[in-house]
């Protein structure tokens, strides 16, 4: 049997907790082999939908498959294609890392034998080897992290489902785990992340859904998610307040489109189409009507702007 296009595939999914309605309708589609980021403010179901995906939890409607199983249905298979690393570390501080992967893979139903030998792969692969026998409670957070990520690849799953993977994480230990994904995916595993981490998203995720209210609000790869706010934009921060509306007149005319002033940080900007023509163009007008300038150049939106943009009227929960 051929793997699906589709390594996850979601219809109308809904999940209700008593009156709270955490999925109202979600779609769903992540191609095999890439990276999936769902992005939502708290509380708009991303970790609801990762429960019921990974089979913890049973949607009241739609329907959705994993590695070509239905998750309901097939419940069972789904569990043997998936792995997951949960937002709280699942590992034992006690045990050493090697005794961890073995645990695990025992509770995976391996052999004693079977277990010891995927733990020491993926010891190695995880660049654990060196601090395998030492209790994980000596571990730094990435090291940590790390070892999660290997506990959920036990069985060398096809999708492996990471809910913020990285919270509480110093910026180091992230790009550990950060360059741990990306190596996955490389080796051919699908990766569904959540994650509120913007930066963490636009890195790392092939496509990305935006969840708010139980529903995809938004999708699309990082660069048309931002395409959607507003083009680039020529921005120029000035020394000197007094040249503000001489600048804008000059960014507008290169730019060809209305220029926004902010006075405050004495800064202009304006959209362009032409990004190379448009600040070449500024550049030399500037300094052709000497007005001073402390920084120039073209910017993109954020994905912090999409973000902010796609859920401003939502109301994130204490």
């Amino acid at each position: 049997m051929s793997e699906p296009l589709f390594a996850v595939l979601a219809e109308g999914l809904r999940k209700r907790y008593g009156a709270t309605e955490a999925l109202a309708g979600l779609d769903l589609r992540v191609p095999a082999g890439t990276v999936h980021g769902l992005l939502g403010p708290n509380g708009a179901g991303k970790t609801t939908a990762v429960r019921v995906l990974t089979t913890l939890a049973r949607p009241d409607g739609g329907r959705a498959s994993v590695a070509g199983h239905d998750v309901v249905r097939g419940a069972a298979r789904v569990r043997t294609r998936v792995g997951l690393v949960g937002q709280h570390a699942a590992v034992d501080e006690v045990l050493s890392g090697r005794q961890n992967l073995v645990m695990f893979g025992r509770l995976y139903h391996l052999g004693a034998r079977a277990a010891r030998r995927r733990a020491e792969e993926l010891l190695e692969r995880f660049g654990l080897a060196e601090a395998a026998g030492r209790p994980a409670a000596q571990y730094s957070g990435g090291m940590r992290r790390r070892l999660d990520l290997a506990a959920g690849m036990i069985l060398a799953p096809p999708v492996l489902f990471l809910d913020e993977p990285t919270t509480g994480l110093d910026p180091r230990s992230r790009i550990e785990v950060w360059d741990e994904v990306r190596s996955l995916v490389d080796g051919g595993t699908t990766v569904v992340l959540t994650t509120q981490y913007l930066e963490e998203a636009d890195r790392l995720a092939d496509g990305i859904s935006v969840i708010d209210h139980g529903r995809v609000v938004a999708e699309g790869t990082p660069d048309q998610l931002k395409s959607r706010i507003g083009a680039d934009r020529v921005e120029v921060v000035l020394r000197d307040p007094g040249g503000l509306a001489d600048a804008a007149a000059i960014v507008a005319r290169a730019a060809g489109a209305e220029a926004d002033v902010d006075a405050e940080a004495l800064r202009v900007g304006a959209p362009v189409a032409d990004r190379a023509a448009a600040l070449t163009e500024a550049v030399r007008a500037l300094d052709a009507a000497g007005i001073a300038v402390a920084d120039i150049g073209l910017r993109r939106p954020t994905l912090d702007e999409v973000f902010l943009r796609l859920t401003e009227d939502t109301e994130v929960p204490a």
